[in-house]
C-alpha cells in the first residue's frame, strides 16, 4: 500500500514552520479523535495518519530524512509508523492539554509519561576506516536515573505525595456546557504527585548527569553524513517513559592520496614521458595493498584506468566500487647535457 505524503495529510507545505505544522495537526486531531467519534473507523484512520505525520514532521532529524529520502529513508532508520494511542499521547501530551475529555480521567495521567530526548554525537573517522568499518568506543555525557533516589526524586525515607489540587489525576477539570475540558494541573505539572522532600543529589528531578561509554560498530562503506542510531542510549524518559535514542553523525576525513565518488575511489598517478611513450607496467597503491596496471605505448595525460572491486563496499548491498586511476605525464626538469642532446636528436629524427 502506497503511503500518503505527510505534508499533504496535515495540509501544509514543505516550507511550513513548526508552529504551522503543530497548529494543523492539533486541528485534525481534535476533529478526528476516537473519543469524539466513537465507532467511526474513517475518523480513527485519519487520526492515526495525522499522528504519524506529525511525529515525523515535528522531529527535526526525521523531517530531514523524510525530505531527502521519503518513506523509504524513514524505514531504514527503524521508524515503523503509527505505534498506538498510548504512544501518541506520551509523545504529544502538550498537543492534548486542552483536549476534550470523553474517557475516564484516571487513565489520562499516563499521557504525561514522555519519552526521553534524543542525543547527538559527532564522530570523525579516517578515510580508510570508512572503507573497511571499525568498532569504536565513545564516551557521552547524558542524563540517567538518579543513583541515590532511583528516579523517585525524593530524599531517602520519603515518597511523592498525591497532588491535592488535582487529587492525583494530573489534570484540572472544568465543565463547559456539554463538554468536560481537561488541562494540565499547574500544581504538579500533570504528574499527579508532589515531591515535598527532594533528593539532594538530583534536586527532585530523578535524574543526574553521568558519563557513559558506548560501543559503536561502524559498517564499511559509510560516508560523511551517515548516521548511526543506538536505541535507548538517549536521555531517560519522564515518569517511566522510554529512553530516547543516540544518533551518531559520521564525518569522514579527507585522504592525502585517494578521493571518493559514490563507491568508486579516485587517484592520480604520475609516469615519466618515457613510460608514456614506450609503455610498461607500474605499481599503484590501493585502499588495502598494492596492484599493478599495464601502461600501453603512447599513453596520454588524463587517461583513466580501472581496477575492478578496489573501491568502497556498497553500504546496503553486495560488492564494491572500483578504483579509477588517472595518469598524468611528468615533464622532466634539470636535464643533463647528455639528456638534452638525446632529446634534440630525437626531435631531429622525428621531423
Amino acid at each position: 500500500m502506497i503511503k500518503k505524503d505527510y505534508y499533504e495529510i496535515l495540509g501544509v507545505s514543505q516550507s511550513s514552520s513548526d508552529e504551522e505544522i503543530k497548529r494543523n495537526y492539533r486541528k485534525i486531531a481534535m476533529q478526528c479523535h476516537p473519543d469524539k467519534n466513537p465507532g467511526d473507523k474513517q475518523a480513527e484512520d485519519k487520526f492515526k495518519e495525522a499522528a504519524e505525520a506529525y511525529e515525523v514532521l515535528s522531529d527535526r532529524q526525521k523531517r530531514e530524512i523524510y525530505d531527502q529520502y521519503g518513506h523509504e529513508g524513514l524505514n531504514s532508520t527503524g521508524f515503523s509508523g503509527f505505534s498506538g494511542f498510548e504512544d501518541i499521547f506520551s509523545h504529544f501530551g502538550d498537543i492534548f492539554e486542552d483536549f476534550f475529555s470523553f474517557g475516564n480521567t484516571k487513565s489520562r495521567s499516563r499521557y504525561y509519561t514522555r519519552a526521553g530526548a534524543d542525543l547527538r554525537y559527532d564522530l570523525k573517522i579516517s578515510f580508510i576506516d570508512a572503507a573497511f568499518g571499525l568498532s569504536k568506543k565513545i564516551e557521552i555525557s547524558k542524563q540517567a536515573t538518579c543513583s541515590k533516589c532511583e528516579g523517585t526524586g525524593c530524599a531517602p525515607g520519603h515518597t511523592p505525595e498525591v497532588c491535592r489540587a488535582c487529587n492525583g489525576r494530573g489534570q484540572a477539570v472544568q465543565s463547559t456546557g456539554f463538554f468536560t475540558i481537561s488541562t494540565t494541573c499547574q500544581q504538579c505539572g500533570g504528574y499527579g504527585k508532589i515531591i515535598t522532600w527532594p533528593c539532594e543529589t538530583c534536586h527532585g528531578t530523578g535524574k543526574e548527569t553521568v558519563t557513559k561509554s558506548v560501543q559503536l560498530k561502524i559498517p564499511a562503506g559509510v560516508e560523511t553524513g551517515s548516521r548511526l542510531r543506538l536505541r535507548g542510549e538517549g536521555e531517560p524518559g519522564d515518569h517511566g517513559g522510554p529512553n530516547g535514542d543516540l544518533y551518531v553523525f559520521l564525518h569522514v576525513e579527507d585522504h592525502e592520496f585517494f578521493s571518493r565518488s559514490g563507491n568508486d575511489v579516485y587517484c592520480r598517478i604520475p609516469i615519466s614521458f618515457v613510460q608514456a611513450a614506450l609503455g610498461g607496467t607500474i605499481e599503484v597503491p590501493t585502499l588495502q595493498d598494492k596492484d599493478k596496471i599495464k601502461i600501453p605505448k603512447g599513453t596520454q595525460t588524463g587517461r583513466i584506468f580501472r581496477l575492478k572491486g578496489k573501491g568502497f563496499p556498497h553500504l546496503r548491498g553486495y560488492g564494491r566500487g572500483d578504483q579509477l586511476i588517472e595518469i598524468f605525464v611528468q615533464t622532466p626538469t634539470n636535464l643533463t647535457k647528455k639528456q638534452e642532446e638525446i632529446l634534440k636528436e630525437f626531435e631531429k629524427i622525428s621531423r
